[in-house]
Protein backbone atom coordinates (compact mmCIF):
# COMPACT_ATOMS: atom_id res chain seq x y z
CA UNK A 1 0.00 0.00 0.00
CA UNK A 2 1.94 2.99 1.37
CA UNK A 3 5.20 3.77 3.08
CA UNK A 4 4.15 3.49 6.72
CA UNK A 5 5.20 7.31 7.44
CA UNK A 6 2.78 7.98 4.17
CA UNK A 7 -0.53 7.65 3.90
CA UNK A 8 -3.00 7.30 1.39
CA UNK A 9 -5.40 9.59 0.20
CA UNK A 10 -9.25 8.79 1.53
CA UNK A 11 -9.85 9.23 -2.50
CA UNK A 12 -7.50 6.38 -3.27
CA UNK A 13 -8.95 4.27 -0.05
CA UNK A 14 -12.30 5.36 -1.45
CA UNK A 15 -11.88 3.78 -4.48
CA UNK A 16 -10.30 0.73 -3.37
CA UNK A 17 -13.21 0.29 -1.80
CA UNK A 18 -15.16 0.58 -4.39
CA UNK A 19 -13.93 -1.39 -6.82
CA UNK A 20 -14.48 -4.18 -3.75
CA UNK A 21 -17.98 -3.48 -3.56
CA UNK A 22 -17.78 -4.30 -7.63
CA UNK A 23 -15.89 -7.38 -7.55
CA UNK A 24 -18.37 -8.70 -4.72
CA UNK A 25 -21.51 -7.53 -6.88
CA UNK A 26 -19.34 -9.58 -9.51
CA UNK A 27 -18.60 -12.71 -7.89
CA UNK A 28 -22.38 -12.68 -6.88
CA UNK A 29 -23.56 -13.00 -9.96
CA UNK A 30 -20.62 -15.71 -11.28
CA UNK A 31 -22.73 -17.51 -8.60
CA UNK A 32 -20.10 -19.96 -7.95
CA UNK A 33 -18.40 -20.57 -4.24
CA UNK A 34 -14.78 -19.87 -5.18
CA UNK A 35 -15.56 -16.76 -6.99
CA UNK A 36 -17.32 -15.45 -3.56
CA UNK A 37 -14.79 -17.08 -1.31
CA UNK A 38 -11.90 -14.85 -3.17
CA UNK A 39 -14.21 -11.64 -2.95
CA UNK A 40 -14.52 -12.29 0.82
CA UNK A 41 -10.70 -12.62 1.24
CA UNK A 42 -10.20 -9.38 -1.28
CA UNK A 43 -12.44 -7.67 1.26
CA UNK A 44 -10.76 -8.94 4.88
CA UNK A 45 -7.44 -7.93 2.87
CA UNK A 46 -8.07 -4.26 1.64
CA UNK A 47 -9.98 -3.22 4.83
CA UNK A 48 -6.78 -4.88 7.12
CA UNK A 49 -4.57 -2.82 4.32
CA UNK A 50 -6.39 0.30 4.98
CA UNK A 51 -7.04 0.63 8.60
CA UNK A 52 -3.87 1.99 10.91
CA UNK A 53 -4.66 -0.14 14.29
CA UNK A 54 -6.36 -4.07 14.02
CA UNK A 55 -10.12 -3.71 14.43
CA UNK A 56 -12.09 -5.68 16.83
CA UNK A 57 -13.64 -8.90 15.71
CA UNK A 58 -17.23 -7.29 16.33
CA UNK A 59 -15.34 -3.84 13.94
CA UNK A 60 -14.08 -6.17 11.09
CA UNK A 61 -17.75 -8.55 11.51
CA UNK A 62 -19.49 -4.86 10.58
CA UNK A 63 -17.12 -3.66 7.51
CA UNK A 64 -17.14 -6.66 6.09
CA UNK A 65 -20.86 -6.86 5.97
CA UNK A 66 -21.35 -3.31 4.98
CA UNK A 67 -18.94 -4.29 1.88
CA UNK A 68 -20.50 -7.35 1.18
CA UNK A 69 -24.38 -5.64 1.67
CA UNK A 70 -23.21 -3.07 -0.58
CA UNK A 71 -22.00 -5.61 -3.03
CA UNK A 72 -25.16 -7.48 -2.93
CA UNK A 73 -26.80 -3.74 -3.79
CA UNK A 74 -24.47 -3.48 -7.16
CA UNK A 75 -25.35 -6.82 -8.08
CA UNK A 76 -28.99 -6.23 -7.91
CA UNK A 77 -29.11 -2.98 -9.29
CA UNK A 78 -26.34 -4.26 -12.31
CA UNK A 79 -28.92 -7.19 -12.88
CA UNK A 80 -31.82 -4.83 -13.38
CA UNK A 81 -29.96 -2.21 -15.42
CA UNK A 82 -28.60 -4.75 -17.70
CA UNK A 83 -31.92 -6.71 -18.00
CA UNK A 84 -33.68 -3.25 -18.94
CA UNK A 85 -30.99 -1.78 -21.11
CA UNK A 86 -30.43 -5.48 -22.54
CA UNK A 87 -27.25 -5.29 -21.91
CA UNK A 88 -24.58 -7.41 -19.86
CA UNK A 89 -24.34 -7.51 -16.13
CA UNK A 90 -20.62 -7.85 -16.96
CA UNK A 91 -20.85 -4.43 -19.08
CA UNK A 92 -22.75 -2.55 -16.50
CA UNK A 93 -20.39 -3.84 -13.79
CA UNK A 94 -16.87 -3.17 -15.87
CA UNK A 95 -18.68 0.53 -16.39
CA UNK A 96 -19.19 0.62 -12.60
CA UNK A 97 -15.73 -0.11 -12.33
CA UNK A 98 -14.42 2.62 -14.70
CA UNK A 99 -16.79 5.11 -12.75
CA UNK A 100 -14.87 4.35 -9.74
CA UNK A 101 -11.61 4.62 -11.28
CA UNK A 102 -12.63 7.96 -13.37
CA UNK A 103 -13.66 9.47 -9.56
CA UNK A 104 -9.94 8.96 -8.54
CA UNK A 105 -8.51 10.68 -11.34
CA UNK A 106 -10.66 13.22 -11.35
CA UNK A 107 -9.84 13.91 -7.26
CA UNK A 108 -6.04 13.28 -8.37
CA UNK A 109 -6.11 16.08 -10.89
CA UNK A 110 -8.13 18.15 -8.44
CA UNK A 111 -5.20 17.87 -5.88
CA UNK A 112 -2.48 18.06 -8.54
CA UNK A 113 -4.36 21.36 -9.32
CA UNK A 114 -4.32 22.69 -5.73
CA UNK A 115 -0.85 21.71 -5.10
CA UNK A 116 0.49 23.40 -8.10
CA UNK A 117 -1.69 26.90 -7.15
CA UNK A 118 -0.09 26.74 -3.38
CA UNK A 119 2.93 25.69 -4.70
CA UNK A 120 3.37 27.84 -7.72
CA UNK A 121 5.08 24.95 -9.97
CA UNK A 122 3.92 22.34 -11.72
CA UNK A 123 3.97 18.61 -10.63
CA UNK A 124 7.90 18.37 -12.06
CA UNK A 125 8.80 21.50 -9.62
CA UNK A 126 9.03 23.92 -12.97
CA UNK A 127 7.10 26.87 -13.16
CA UNK A 128 3.75 26.17 -14.77
CA UNK A 129 4.65 27.37 -18.72
CA UNK A 130 0.67 28.71 -18.99
CA UNK A 131 -2.40 28.10 -17.44
CA UNK A 132 -4.50 25.80 -18.97
CA UNK A 133 -8.10 26.42 -19.84
CA UNK A 134 -10.74 23.81 -18.78
CA UNK A 135 -14.09 22.66 -20.57
CA UNK A 136 -16.63 23.24 -18.21
CA UNK A 137 -18.17 19.57 -18.55
CA UNK A 138 -15.00 18.66 -17.31
CA UNK A 139 -14.45 20.52 -13.57
CA UNK A 140 -17.34 21.06 -11.41
CA UNK A 141 -17.60 24.50 -10.31
CA UNK A 142 -16.45 25.35 -6.35
CA UNK A 143 -18.17 23.77 -3.80
CA UNK A 144 -20.31 21.23 -6.81
CA UNK A 145 -20.19 17.68 -6.88
CA UNK A 146 -17.99 15.65 -9.31
CA UNK A 147 -19.86 13.60 -11.43
CA UNK A 148 -18.97 10.13 -12.84
CA UNK A 149 -21.94 9.96 -14.05
CA UNK A 150 -21.40 12.69 -16.63
CA UNK A 151 -19.48 10.49 -18.67
CA UNK A 152 -21.96 8.27 -19.04
CA UNK A 153 -24.54 10.97 -20.29
CA UNK A 154 -22.50 11.83 -23.20
CA UNK A 155 -24.03 9.13 -25.32
CA UNK A 156 -24.74 8.96 -28.58
CA UNK A 157 -28.18 8.04 -30.36
CA UNK A 158 -27.48 4.05 -30.15
CA UNK A 159 -27.05 4.33 -26.43
CA UNK A 160 -22.85 3.67 -26.89
CA UNK A 161 -20.29 6.02 -25.39
CA UNK A 162 -18.15 8.33 -27.63
CA UNK A 163 -15.00 6.88 -28.73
Amino acid sequence: MTDENERSRPEDDAARLGLVVVGEAAALHAGDDASLDASEENIRETVDSMVDEPLTARQEEVVERLVSASGTLTAGLSGALATKTGGSVDDVLEGAARSVLWQQRLAAERDAAQQERVHGQDADGTAPASSTVVDRDERPEPGEREDAGRQQRSRDDDGRGEA
